[in-house]
């Protein structure tokens, strides 16, 4: 059987390509310079960004979210994002239209702050934690330090009333303070909170992880930690904060489909297009192998349910024998394919896999504890219901899963 051809639903975007104001120690995408021969600066031209636009307006389904990522992509300057949100609105078919800007910070300013909140763009804001783990691999150019700039625009952003999404870094040091990153993260206002761990080949064997990687064993003690913390912010059965992969994982303790792409079976939901319209499989293969086309000659769609992103997509569930007998393996699906090493080997364990057995026997029972009150509010908010129609379908769900109703319990008889 052939499989379900996939909807164009989002795609991350490289407008400035590599390039970057800073020079983080533990940046993977600095290196993809060396995919760009041509001289100078790395900017997206009109003629591919109408293009973009265009095809993932006219092939994307009824919702579509552009995520601009870099590099650094406020480099593009405020005039580029103003020309997308035109475009955006010139090719669009009455969708919803979602942007998400992922950056740094340093350059935005009230002007920046005005569009965004205009626009109701997400913003993810990469802020490591307090000053000294910040600072440790997130620097300028010239060395100097990144957090007080950091912390400044953050209260910039959220004084504009902006939706603004902590995107932390865990490496070889930050992975030592989960309280004090989760709890800074909290004081500054920021509790929607993304941990991302770090992992990236050595260099001179790509079998090993490099220095500057989360350790395993210490990756498991910080999910520990900052799930505890989780928990202890609860307030009347309900979380108070938000961190993305315990958000994910509850999906999948209520039977839903996960939004994070590392605890599906298969991949290859979404795709990358690069400055220069080149597109690739994922953010973390942007690598010859997984090119797939370019826009400028290729169709979005097209590519996205190709031959190689289907491959690309499937690699994920080829997974070690290790992982056939593990008891965690419907829930965790072996994580992320750039996690194993050598990167992307079906032979090759996930290098956290030690953290998340530890995780999950830790949380485990406690998740299906959440999950089982959940369940019975949701049934009881149906039994409730009225009669008569009287929730429009793109009304948020009675349930307070914080869906719409069409994708809860609106699916319902």
């Amino acid at each position: 059987m052939s499989p379900r051809r996939k909807t164009l639903e989002s795609v991350l975007v490289k407008p400035a390509g590599p390039d970057c104001n800073m020079d983080c120690g533990y940046c993977f995408y600095k290196d993809k310079i060396e995919l760009f021969p041509e001289p100078g600066r790395h900017r997206m031209s009109d003629e591919v960004l109408e293009e973009l636009v265009r095809q993932v307006m006219s092939q994307g389904g009824e919702q579509v979210v552009f995520t601009w990522q870099g590099g650094e992509p406020t480099l593009m300057g405020l005039p580029f994002y103003e020309r997308v949100v035109g475009l955006q609105i010139e090719h669009g078919r009455n969708q919803h239209v979602g942007n998400a800007l992922q950056t740094n910070g340093l350059l935005l300013d009230a002007g920046w702050a005005r569009f965004l909140g205009r626009y109701n763009f997400l913003v993810g804001l990469s802020i490591d934690g307090p000053e000294h783990v910040h600072d440790r691999y997130r620097l300028r150019r010239g060395g100097q330090g990144t957090w007080a700039d950091t912390v400044d625009r953050t209260k910039l952003l959220l004084d504009a009333g902006i939706a603004v999404n902590a995107l932390a870094v865990i490496n070889d040091y930050s992975v030592r303070f989960p309280q004090e990153i989760y709890e800074l993260l909290k004081d500054i206002g920021l509790g929607h909170m993304q941990f991302i761990p770090c992992i990236e080949p050595d260099a001179a064997d790509p079998r090993k992880p490099a220095g500057f990687s989360a350790p395993a064993e210490g990756y498991g003690e910080f999910l520990c930690k900052v799930f505890d913390l989780w928990l202890g912010d609860f307030r009347d059965g309900a979380p108070t904060t938000s961190v993305r992969f315990f958000d994910s994982l509850f999906h999948r303790y209520v039977g839903r489909e996960p939004p994070e792409c590392s605890l599906l079976e298969n991949c290859g939901a979404y795709v990358v297009v690069e400055h220069n319209g080149d597109v690739y499989s994922c953010d973390f293969f942007v690598e010859p192998e997984w090119r797939l086309g370019n826009i400028k000659s290729d169709s979005l769609s097209g590519l996205l349910n190709s031959d190689r992103q289907q491959t690309f997509g499937t690699m994920k569930s080829m997974l070690p024998v290790e992982c056939n007998d593990c008891e965690w393996l419907e829930i965790c699906r072996g994580g992320c394919t750039q996690h194993r090493l050598p990167v992307g080997d079906p032979g090759a364990l996930n290098h956290f896999c030690r953290s998340f057995k530890q995780f999950f026997g830790h949380a485990d029972s406690r998740l299906r504890d959440l999950a089982r009150d959940w369940q019975a509010k949701q049934i009881r908010s149906q039994q409730a219901r009225p009669s008569g129609g009287n929730i429009g379908r793109n009304d948020p769900c009675p349930c307070g899963s914080g869906l719409k109703y069409k994708r809860c319990c609106g699916q319902k008889p």
